[in-house]
């Protein structure tokens, strides 16, 4: 496993060599890693696959500048850009001339994001609820979404982000106290609401804030709204024998990933008694991972943020 130096600490990449398994040190042509962060992944390619060139994508101008610093001894094999991997489409046209051999894409927040004391993206620190990827896109944060939003469309978005099921009562709460002029504006207000809503459940191995973090993150950055998109881009862009490999760190996430990749291999998902296919299904891809690559117990030991991550990879075939 090969460890990232970030500014603040030592950063861990996920699955990094279950992630390299699938493109071999003899590639040829660009690679795109379209959720940069650290550059942890990007960096072994280069390193690896020493005739590849890097498209690096990241909407966080933070992370984009850490990663260059590491990247910068590769010089033009490496190009970043600031930008969301919605935009893979566009990007790959004005940057890219020639075959596209590989992409990746890492779903998970950043260690840069998580570890950071004001951007409001973990309860560890008291900070303001913004949780924005990109905090120069002008986009709503979480604070907007908990003072603008309606107790229905709050709870809708812990429950099917955050697959809370006491989303209704958390979303009550929130409401209730905006509505006595005490709106949730910080990180620890959040945390002590739901905590206090939920009754602490003692038996949970998680705070009981952390789903609700989560789905909230997830929609203030419309995580999962550009996942579908995006993997047919992918896919579209990529020369034949071209390898996607995308690593999820929650099931909702995984779910669009698995479905997405089968309908894209040709497997129908439409009921039996429909007398033509509505679903799209159309073979495009080769499935490499019949089951997600998950870490070994000794990653997870070693870093504990990989224990829900997920690896699925799929390659184009001829047409």
């Amino acid at each position: 496993m090969m460890a990232v130096e970030s500014a603040k600490d030592v950063h861990i990449s996920v699955l990094l060599e279950e992630t390299l398994s699938f493109f071999p040190s003899t590639l040829s042509g660009t690679f795109v890693d379209a959720t940069l962060g650290m550059g942890g992944h990007s960096e072994a390619i280069l390193t690896n696959c020493p005739q590849v060139h890097v498209l690096a994508i990241d909407q966080d101008r933070e992370a984009l500048a850490h990663a260059n610093s590491r990247l910068k001894r590769f010089d033009d094999r490496v190009h970043l850009v600031h930008s969301n991997f919605e935009n893979l489409s566009d990007q790959a046209n004005r940057n890219i001339d020639g075959p596209i051999v590989g992409i990746f894409a890492d779903l998970g927040v950043s260690s840069l994001q998580l570890d950071s004391e004001s951007r409001g993206f973990s309860f560890r620190f008291d900070a303001p609820l913004d949780m924005r990827m990109d905090p120069e896109s002008g986009d709503e944060t979480v604070a907007d979404i908990l003072l603008k939003r309606s107790e229905e469309e709050i709870a809708n978005i812990i429950y099917q982000f955050g697959e809370e099921r006491a989303s209704r009562k958390i979303a009550r709460w929130i409401v209730d106290r905006r509505e006595n002029g005490e709106p949730i504006t910080t990180t620890t207000q959040l945390a002590s609401l739901v905590s206090r809503a939920l009754g602490g459940r003692a038996k949970d191995k998680i705070h009981p804030a952390t789903r609700t973090f989560q789905a909230l993150r997830i929609a203030v950055n419309r995580e999962t709204e550009v996942l579908e998109s995006f993997i047919a881009d992918a896919v579209e862009l990529l020369s034949e024998g071209g390898v996607l490999a995308i690593i999820t760190f929650h099931s909702l996430e995984d779910r669009i990933v698995k479905r997405s990749f089968l309908r894209l291999s040709g497997r129908c998902s439409c009921s039996p008694r429909l007398p033509v296919c509505i679903c799209g299904a159309e073979r495009k891809l080769e499935v490499l991972t019949k089951k997600p690559i998950v870490p070994s117990e000794t990653e997870t030991r070693i870093n504990s943020r990989s224990r829900s991550a997920k690896l699925r990879a799929v390659k184009k075939i001829a047409r």
